[in-house]
């Protein structure tokens, strides 16, 4: 049921239905995943998926809104308590990299937007925009500053994440294939990646 704010109870009927999508989407794709299977799994009647979310469509609407939130929260946490400069790049891609080890499924969701692409992936995209827009401006004024080199703030945060996204995806196709990735891996990448990215952006005056 949901709460009184208006979000799902994590032990609810709809959330679990959720869940189970997410992964499904995230692992096997959305065209793989069929109402029907979902219903098997969770033990459930497929009209009482219908009930709750009365298409594939809706269901996939609904887990990105949900999954654009949870994103959202997790690199605005860990931006709460960052610094200035480069630190915040760094927190955001700590953060990313810590959503990798406990929720692979919601960054294999993001890899199977941009797979799908529009309307799934301009829904993504819209819901994640307010932060997009203030990652923009910290970007400009560090360049304003001279901490950062001068580029175009939205491209050059489509850069980053592609470069964060395709590597972590990389993490999540081993996992497919039954290797998984040990947390000394998962550390090494993130510090290749960070040293990437530092030397891209940081100026020599920083």
């Amino acid at each position: 049921m949901p709460t009184s704010n208006g979000v799902a109870d994590e032990t609810s009927t709809p959330a679990r239905i959720l869940d189970a999508a997410l992964v499904s989407f995230a692992t096997r794709g959305y065209e793989a995943t069929s109402l029907d299977a979902l219903a098997a799994g969770l033990e459930v009647r497929k009209q009482t998926i219908l009930y709750w979310f009365p298409s594939k469509e809706v269901l996939l609407d609904a887990v990105i809104d949900r999954s654009a939130i949870e994103l959202s929260e997790a690199l605005e946490g860990s931006l709460a308590t960052a610094g200035t400069g480069w630190v915040r790049v760094e927190a955001v891609v700590r953060s990313v990299f810590r959503l990798a080890a406990r929720q692979p499924e919601l960054l294999g969701l993001v890899r199977e937007m941009g797979r799908l692409g529009a309307p799934a992936a301009t829904r993504f995209v819209a819901a994640l925009e307010p932060l997009v827009s203030r990652a923009s401006e910290f970007l400009e004024a560090e360049m304003d500053s001279g901490h950062m080199r001068r580029h175009e703030p939205r491209l050059l945060l489509l850069a980053i994440y592609s470069t964060v996204i395709g590597m972590l995806t990389e993490v999540e196709l081993l996992r497919a294939l039954g290797e998984e990735p040990t947390a000394r891996s998962l550390v090494r990448r993130r510090a290749e990646i960070l040293d990437l990215l530092r030397s891209a952006l940081v100026t020599s005056t920083a």
